[in-house]
């Protein structure tokens, strides 16, 4: 069974930094496409960035280019999200979701509250 754990959320000031974690058991980061999406109060989820399997050419979401960093570390199986610059419109609890075989598999998520 695909299980994902998120960490790394918490509250912080505009223009703070933070770094996500998403934790994976049950399949190899190395060899799935990751995707980390956020949903805001009131508001649909939605895609933030998204890494291949080959690690190329990231997706960012036009929101959040510039101040994001999506990378994975297969040895830890593992993927992060650095975040920085942070803006009250980044608030929202961080979800990271694999699809394997077809059906997409999501973690519990984490909450970043950004303070203005």
């Amino acid at each position: 069974e695909v299980q994902l754990v998120e960490s790394g959320g918490g509250l912080v000031q505009t223009g703070g930094s933070l770094r996500l974690s998403c934790a994976t058991a049950g399949c190899t980061v190395e060899e799935y496409a990751i995707g980390w999406f956020r949903q805001a109060p009131g508001k649909e989820r939605e895609g933030v960035s998204c890494i291949d399997s080959r690690q190329n050419s990231p997706y960012y979401a036009d929101s959040v280019k510039g101040r994001f960093t999506i990378s994975k570390d297969n040895a830890r199986n593992t993927v992060y999200l650095q975040m920085n610059n942070l803006k009250p419109e980044d608030t929202a609890v961080y979800y990271c979701n694999v699809p394997v075989y077809g059906y997409n598999y999501w973690g519990q998520g984490t909450q970043v509250t950004v303070s203005s």
